[in-house]
């Protein structure tokens, strides 16, 4: 498994058979994964060399080191493909994954200048403010805030509001989706994202800014999200 005579650095070595154990299921998601001193003893290699192979996979996201507790196994990061539109459940189904979500709060406020130009309402008109954690397998990915016209949306209430959204507009409403404006950056986690998403103060999160609209280009959600950067990632094909 570690060929010393090999040009490959050892280290390297010690990555590629730790990446093999996850991908085929011998280190489990969330596992702990064997100390520095074990590997070396087992390899006869030093701990030096273990060392740097752990902090390069915890760099890649394979792994994640826990105070005072040791390293385990990252959670695999969902992919979303930066094409087409689809809901946070739609894409989590997709996976094979069951969606839920925990709402935090559920309010009718008057728009702000801001929300109401984005939204195209006019500033103070009713819009609803839903706060919730999107989860995948009951692990939290997402926390979120949307904004949602009244009138463009009635009927929403506390019950159906922790549900698709897309679905109670296409199926109850009987309104056709159409595109959506996407706005990413890097962020760090600050406190209210750690507590909520169950990760340190400090760790990397993606802010995603989405204004979505029906067939008929009314603007009818305007949505930001604090995504958790070691569970999800988006990949994007490019032509030439």
């Amino acid at each position: 498994m570690i060929n010393k005579n090999s040009p490959v650095p050892i280290y390297h070595q010690l990555e590629e058979y730790i990446k093999q154990q996850i991908e085929t299921g011998i280190l489990k998601e969330e596992a702990v994964i064997p100390s520095e001193r074990e590997y070396a003893e087992r390899f006869q290699i030093s701990r030096m060399t273990v060392r740097q192979a752990i902090n390069n996979l915890v760099s890649e996201g394979y792994l994640k080191r826990q105070k005072g507790r040791g390293t385990f196994v990252n959670r695999k990061k969902v992919e979303q493909e930066l094409q087409g539109m689809t809901s946070f459940t739609e894409d989590m189904l997709s996976r094979g994954m069951n969606p839920s979500s925990t709402l935090l709060s559920f309010q009718i406020i008057p728009a702000d200048k801001n929300t109401a130009s984005d939204l195209k309402i006019e500033e103070n008109d009713s819009i609803y403010k839903i706060k919730r954690i999107r989860l995948a397998d009951g692990a939290p990915m997402a926390l979120e805030t949307a904004y949602i016209p009244v009138q463009i949306v009635p009927g929403l209430t506390e019950e159906n509001s922790n549900l698709s959204l897309y679905q109670y507009i296409e199926e109850h409403l009987s309104l056709s989706i159409s595109e959506a404006n996407q706005e990413i950056e890097a962020s760090v986690a600050d406190s209210y994202d750690a507590e909520n998403l169950g990760i340190n103060l400090g760790d990397p999160t993606l802010l995603i800014e989405r204004i979505s609209y029906l067939t008929d280009g009314i603007p009818f959600e305007l949505v930001k999200s604090t995504f958790r950067a070691d569970r999800y990632r988006f990949v994007h094909t490019m032509k030439r």
